[in-house]
């Protein structure tokens, strides 16, 4: 995840205090936006992934194309639902 830093409570501190101080020094770094941001961002697959599933994605298509030829495959819509 992220390192923000170690935060101990300090002499005769109460919660709420330590609570706050740590929650400004999230803000005031940045660490949390930086990572809620990047939260839901997926890294790209390396080239040879992409054709990797391209081309299984074309032998599957292929296959399918083949099977409705020959009347093995009903021909079915695209819709899913």
């Amino acid at each position: 995840m992220f390192f923000v830093g170690e935060f101990k409570r300090k002499k005769g501190e109460n919660f709420e205090s330590f609570l706050r101080r740590f929650n400004r020094s999230l803000i005031r770094s940045q660490k949390l936006k930086e990572v809620r941001s990047r939260r839901f961002i997926q890294s790209k697959p390396n080239k040879n992934k992409q054709k990797d599933s391209a081309l299984s994605a074309k032998e599957i298509r292929e296959k399918n194309a083949y099977l409705r030829k020959i009347g093995k495959l009903k021909d079915e819509s695209k819709r899913r639902w």
